[in-house]
C-alpha cells in the first residue's frame, strides 16, 4: 500500500469549498484588532484570542521594534546553548514574580510548552489524568511521554476521583486541566481538583492559555481566580494571547524548573524565543502590571456581549469569560450560518467535530477589552438576524 493513500482530505472539505461555506483560512490583510480588513472587506472580529487587545499596542510594537534592531531577527540556537539572552532571563523573572511563583521557563510556542513540560514529568510507570475537553497539545505531550494518560469526564470530579481510586498509591499522578476552556469558556473546578490532588497523593497542572490576563487578580488566572496559587504545582500559559506575541511559558518551583531545562527535549532541541516576540511579551506583561483596570474592561464588555446577546434572543452557552459560544447544533447549520456571518461583516470560529461533540456544534465568539459597545451592539444585531428567524 502507498503510504500516501490515506493523505486525502475529507470530502467535506472539498464540498464546503465548493459551495462557499469553507471557513478555514481567510486572510488578514490588517492587524488583528476589533475590526479588521479581512480579503478585502471590513470584518467585526469576534474571533480573536487578542484578549486584551496588545498586539497594536504602541508600547508592544516599540519594544518589538527595539528588539529587532538590537538584536536581530532570530538566535540561531536554543536555549541550551547559544540562544538564552538576556531579555529571556527577565522575562521568565518577571513572570514569576507576577505569578507569585518561585520560577519560570519560556518555550518557543505554546504548543511546545505542553509538550516540552509533559513529557518531561511524566515517565514510565507515571499516569497523567486529563480532563476530556484539554487542549490537542495536552494529549500530544501525554502521547510524547513514556506514561499512560487516563480521562475522565468534563469538568467531573466525581468521575476524576474515581479514576484516581484505581491508580496505584505509589504511582506518580499529574492531573492536568484547563483552566479556562478555549471552546466552552467554562472553568474548571480547580477547588475540588487541588481537594482531590491532595487526598490521592496527585500534582496539578493548569494549563492557563485563555485564562491569563481574563480571569484572576489583575489576570493572573484560574488559580489566582480561586485563590489556589500555593495548591497547583504548574501553570502553563502562551503569549499568543492577551500577550500578544508569540511562544509559552511555565511557572512552578524552582527546582522543577531547572529539572525541565535539563531534560524537556522540545525546549532544548528547539531554537529559542525570537528577541522581538520575547521583548512584545515583555512589554505586555509590564503593561498588564501597571494597568489591572484592562482586566476589569474585558470582564464588563464580555458580560455586556453575554447579556445582549440573550436580549436578542440568540442561544448562547453559558460561561462566565470572553468566551462565548453560540449554538448552531448541526454541522453544515453550523458552516452556514458563519459564512452568512461573515459576508454580513462579523468573523466568529466554528467548532465541530472532534473540536465539539456531533450534533453539538458551536460558533465561538470572543471578546476584547478594546472592543467598544457600540461596536458590539453593531455586531449582535448582525448576529441575531442571522441567528433567530
Amino acid at each position: 500500500m502507498d503510504i500516501f493513500d490515506k493523505c486525502r482530505v475529507s470530502p467535506m472539505v472539498n464540498e464546503a469549498k465548493a459551495n462557499g461555506t469553507y471557513p478555514y483560512f481567510h486572510s488578514l490583510e490588517s492587524a488583528p484588532g476589533t475590526e479588521v480588513i479581512m480579503e478585502g472587506r471590513r470584518r467585526i472580529m469576534l474571533g480573536s484570542n487578542n484578549y486584551l487587545g496588545l498586539t497594536s499596542s504602541p508600547l508592544v510594537v516599540e519594544a518589538a521594534v527595539k528588539a529587532l534592531e538590537k538584536y536581530g531577527t532570530g538566535c540561531s540556537g536554543s536555549r541550551f546553548l547559544n540562544g538564552t539572552l538576556d531579555l529571556h532571563i527577565e522575562l521568565e523573572a518577571e513572570l514569576a514574580d507576577y505569578l507569585r511563583k518561585d520560577d519560570a521557563v519560556i518555550f518557543s510556542t505554546g504548543f511546545q510548552t505542553n509538550l516540552g513540560i509533559i513529557s518531561a514529568v511524566v515517565k514510565h510507570g507515571d499516569f497523567a489524568v486529563c480532563d476530556r475537553e484539554n487542549h490537542a497539545s495536552i494529549y500530544d505531550g501525554c502521547k510524547l511521554s513514556y506514561g499512560k494518560m487516563l480521562r475522565y469526564r468534563h469538568n467531573d470530579t466525581d468521575d476524576l476521583e474515581n479514576i484516581l481510586k484505581k491508580i496505584p498509591e505509589d504511582a506518580g499522578k499529574l492531573i492536568i486541566t484547563d483552566g479556562v476552556f478555549s471552546m466552552g469558556g467554562d472553568i474548571a473546578d480547580l477547588p475540588k481538583i487541588t481537594e482531590l490532588a491532595e487526598k490521592y497523593g496527585a500534582r496539578v497542572m493548569v494549563d492557563d492559555a485563555h485564562g491569563f490576563g481574563v480571569i484572576g487578580d489583575g489576570g493572573r488566572g484560574t488559580a489566582s481566580y480561586f485563590g489556589l496559587e500555593d495548591k497547583v504545582d504548574i501553570i502553563m500559559g502562551t503569549f499568543s494571547k492577551s500577550l500578544a506575541s508569540l511562544g509559552g511559558y511555565m511557572v512552578c518551583n524552582a527546582e522543577l524548573a531547572e529539572y525541565v531545562r535539563h531534560n524537556s527535549r522540545p525546549f532544548i532541541f528547539s531554537a529559542s524565543m525570537p528577541p522581538a516576540s520575547c521583548a512584545a511579551a515583555l512589554a505586555a506583561l509590564k503593561y498588564i502590571r501597571e494597568h489591572p483596570e484592562i482586566v476589569q474592561r474585558l470582564s464588563h464588555l464580555s458580560s455586556y456581549a453575554r447579556e445582549g446577546l440573550k436580549k436578542r434572543g440568540v442561544a448562547i452557552r453559558e460561561s462566565s469569560t470572553p468566551i462565548i459560544p453560540v449554538y448552531t447544533y448541526e454541522t453544515m447549520n453550523t458552516l452556514t450560518k458563519a459564512r452568512a456571518l461573515y459576508d454580513a461583516g462579523v468573523y466568529v470560529n466554528t467548532v465541530l467535530p472532534p473540536a465539539a461533540a456531533p450534533n453539538e456544534c458551536l460558533l465561538r465568539t470572543s471578546y476584547m477589552a478594546t472592543h467598544t459597545e457600540p461596536l458590539l451592539d453593531e455586531a449582535m444585531d448582525i448576529i441575531k438576524d442571522i441567528m433567530t428567524p
